[in-house]
């Protein structure tokens, strides 16, 4: 590790119990407009979930004590009753198609997120998933104390114990093999400044407006390494920050979801390579598609099915930084 990131580790790395909630009040109180603060929770299918984590923010961070000044879902075109449950629980609830409707929006979670800043006015802008489970307010008051205390810091991530919970076992460290597997490697050999971020494809994570407005948003699921890695460009190590909130409890793909996800990753991270000049990119150096194989049903005389492919587009669509949109500008008064 270099000594930088050790140095950073040192003093970037907290715990939520640091910061106390009275602390925070009084610190955003202190900040003024500049300490307004909006959590977005982007959800696709989460009625299970999303009016558990909407009750616990209401509750813990709105009327308890008013850290928060508004809550969000963004629906993604649920099926299901994700609208009517964080809606019930106290959320204002966005669909997805309702922003930027001249903009089509495409499929994806970055897609959400970026369109959320149109639809919000806080200068903090607070992020959490929506399918966690066993959800706890440090999730939010966490990742945005530091944003409330220190005005040198401009991001803030979430990191947390990860375990793996399936078919009725638990495997304490086994989730986030993404992470270790695509992100984490990815992260080491290009940019080793980033090295320090135990969770650097967490969706619970903190920045200032001002930050988010001028980063690429990738529509998909590169977003959380895509801003991460335009935030250290745009901001420098020094203004990131991580916040150990726990343990996340949540839903988990299967083999073949994460083989997609990360080739989304690791294309995500090419274009930034390539955008900055660190790789050249021939015509024929990314073919975007990724071809992935599963069993047929057996026959009906018992003998096994066999193998067949199924390809996938890997997603590389980006959204321009936010500052540049006609709309914006219009929404923030500008």
């Amino acid at each position: 590790m270099l000594d930088e990131v050790e140095d950073w580790l040192r003093r970037r790395s907290w715990t939520a119990a640091d910061r106390p909630l009275q602390t925070l009040r009084a610190a955003k109180e202190a900040a003024g407009p500049a300490g307004t603060v909006s959590v977005v929770l982007p959800a696709l299918d989460e009625e299970s979930t999303v009016g558990d984590i909407v009750s616990v923010i209401r509750r813990e961070l709105m009327d308890r004590v008013p850290l928060v000044d508004e809550l969000v879902v963004l629906d993604s075109g649920s099926s299901d009753r994700t609208a009517a449950v964080a809606a019930d629980a106290g959320a204002r609830v966005v669909h997805r198609d309702a922003i930027l409707p001249r903009l089509p929006a495409v499929p994806g979670k970055g897609e959400v997120l970026w369109r959320s800043l149109l639809v919000t006015g806080g200068e903090i802008v607070c992020f959490v998933d929506a399918d966690l489970r066993e959800f706890s307010a440090d999730f939010v008051s966490g990742i945005v104390g530091p944003l409330l205390t220190d005005p040198g810091i401009q991001l803030v991530k979430a990191m947390y114990d990860r375990p793996l919970e399936t078919e009725g076992a638990v495997v304490p460290t086994g989730g986030g093999r993404v992470t270790e597997l695509m992100a984490r490697p990815l992260l080491n050999l290009h940019w080793p400044q980033l090295a320090g971020f135990v969770q650097p494809l967490g969706g619970e994570y903190a920045a200032r407006r001002s930050l988010l407005e001028r980063l690429h948003f990738p529509t998909g699921y590169g977003v959380e390494l895509g801003l991460l890695v335009d935030a250290l460009d745009e901001a420098g190590l020094d203004a990131l920050a991580q916040v150990d909130v726990g343990v996340r409890h949540h839903r988990h793909q299967d083999g073949l979801a994460l083989g997609r996800m990360a080739a989304t990753i690791y294309r995500t991270a090419l274009e930034r390579l390539v955008r900055t000049g660190r790789l050249k990119a021939d015509d024929d150096l990314v073919r975007p598609l990724l071809t992935q194989f599963g069993r047929t049903a057996p026959t009906p005389d018992g003998a096994p099915g066999g193998f067949t492919p199924d390809t996938h587009q890997v997603a590389a669509l980006e959204r321009p930084p936010m500052a540049g949109v006609p709309e914006y500008r219009s929404h923030r008064g500008g």
